[in-house]
């Protein structure tokens, strides 16, 4: 008797403990929203699931030696905490984020804390980068007449204080990005070099802005007169022959009728083929590889211009209405294409409608394309020099004859070339308003 009374002693004593122990849980940690940004005062919402609440939570910023915290606590409960079950909870920590505690705008580490109220108190911690906002931003934009054509090019300068993250000119739906203004004094002192896109009305201001992650925005406008833009518009007569043509060459294994097929190679590819050319703009040069002006196909003809409004026709009647951005140059069959400006290739491979296909980026944004080559001759990665041949002219891709298919595009946007092969033009709207050192080779 006495053994069974010691062995339900030792049961009591040591079993009591352990199932506490393990009905004891670890809390999880959630933020709602994650915060990309934190300013001077700010309140930290966390979620919290804790199936017996928590005995302690706690948010510390961290900047070197500078520490701001804020913490919620309540009393211990080790061995009554299974009386009650709780579900997840939201808490409110408000962090206070000043100067004067060694803050600055810039990088900082996020650090949470939680402690189970049980008697496990099992701890759970967040650790994440934010970023500290105690300045918004301020743009001073350079005085100046700003000359613009509609599908053409400019280039603003400007200055930006504060704390921002990103900045550059907006117009329309379109952004474009800013660089570090070369050999400057000042880190806020920027450029950008932008396109008035074709599609967007010449009415449209174009403004400079500045931004960073707490959604803080500022804008500025600056002088700009904009030239309506002239845009062809031609019919296009499809045959039989050139929708087999453009079926073999594009969509060789799909089925059903041969119009309906084309129409998804003119629309859908050609979408996806210009998304393409545009996500390389993340591949750019921080600094100009070129030295002006940009050489056009030598003897060539033009065919089509830039921003021509195609209404493509079958059996009499309009299918399709597509845009054509760039110039057709044709000369003769299989001409040497060389490159219009130096730089480094970015691709060199075939692009659907396209076809074989080579971009050169510039730097800054500034690219050029060439489409539709029978042959290639260069390779991704690989610095050329104006003039050198890069390929020849064909018919890849969706082309009914031999030609070269040339365009510029800036941060993506694609522009109206024919400015760029004008070097007075080159040296009014854009050199003259950067350092000659910009340049390489320092040219005017």
């Amino acid at each position: 008797m006495k053994a069974f009374l010691l062995l339900l002693l030792v049961l009591v004593v040591v079993g009591a403990p352990a199932a506490l122990y393990l009905l004891s849980a670890h809390p999880t940690l959630e933020l709602t929203p994650v915060p990309r940004a934190i300013g001077a005062e700010f309140l930290l919402v966390v979620r919290t699931n804790a199936p017996f609440g928590l005995r302690h939570l706690s948010a510390t910023v961290r900047q070197g030696p500078a520490v701001s915290s804020a913490s919620y606590s309540e009393p211990a409960n080790r061995f009554l905490f299974w009386k009650k079950r709780l579900g997840p909870a939201t808490h409110a920590l408000n962090l206070t984020i000043s100067p004067a505690r060694g803050f600055r705008s810039g990088p900082a580490k996020l650090s949470l804390d939680a402690v189970s109220n049980d008697l496990r108190a099992a701890a759970t911690s967040l650790s994440l980068d934010v970023v500290l906002n105690l300045e918004p931003p301020r743009l001073t934009v350079d005085p100046g007449q700003h000359y613009i054509t509609q599908g053409g090019a400019g280039l603003v300068t400007f200055t930006v204080a504060g704390f921002s993250t990103e900045s550059g000119v907006k117009i329309g739906p379109y952004t474009f990005r800013s660089f570090p203004m070369p050999g400057a004094k000042s880190a806020g002192e920027r450029f950008c070099l932008f396109v008035f896109p074709w599609d967007v009305p010449a009415t449209a201001r174009p403004v400079v802005y500045a931004a960073n992650p707490a959604g803080q925005q500022v804008t500025a406008t600056f002088h700009a007169s904009v030239k309506p833009g002239r845009f062809r518009k031609r019919d296009l007569e499809l045959t039989g022959e050139f929708l087999d043509k453009a079926i073999a060459a594009l969509d060789l294994a799909g089925t059903g009728d041969p119009l309906d097929r084309f129409l998804r190679i003119n629309g859908e590819l050609r979408r996806q083929n210009n998304s393409t050319l545009a996500a390389l703009r993340d591949q750019t040069e921080q600094r100009f590889l070129w030295t002006p002006p940009f050489q056009q196909l030598s003897n060539s003809k033009v065919e089509a211009f830039f921003a021509d409004v195609r209404s493509y026709k079958y059996q009499g009647k309009k299918v399709d209405q597509q845009v054509h951005l760039g110039f057709d140059l044709s000369k003769v069959q299989q001409a040497p294409v060389v490159a219009s400006a130096a730089g480094k290739v970015l691709h060199a491979s075939a692009l659907g409608i396209y076809g074989n296909c080579i971009v050169i980026d510039h730097g800054y944004g500034l690219q050029s394309i060439y489409g539709h080559l029978s042959s290639i001759a260069v390779k991704p990665g690989q610095a050329v020099q104006r003039g050198e041949e890069i390929g020849r002219s064909g018919a890849t891709g969706l082309a009914g004859g031999d030609h070269l298919h040339f365009s510029i595009q800036i941060d993506g946007v694609q522009a109206n070339p024919l400015e760029w092969w004008d070097p007075h033009w080159i040296n009014d709207r854009i050199l003259s308003q950067l350092p000659a050192s910009a340049i390489s080779g320092g040219q005017r």
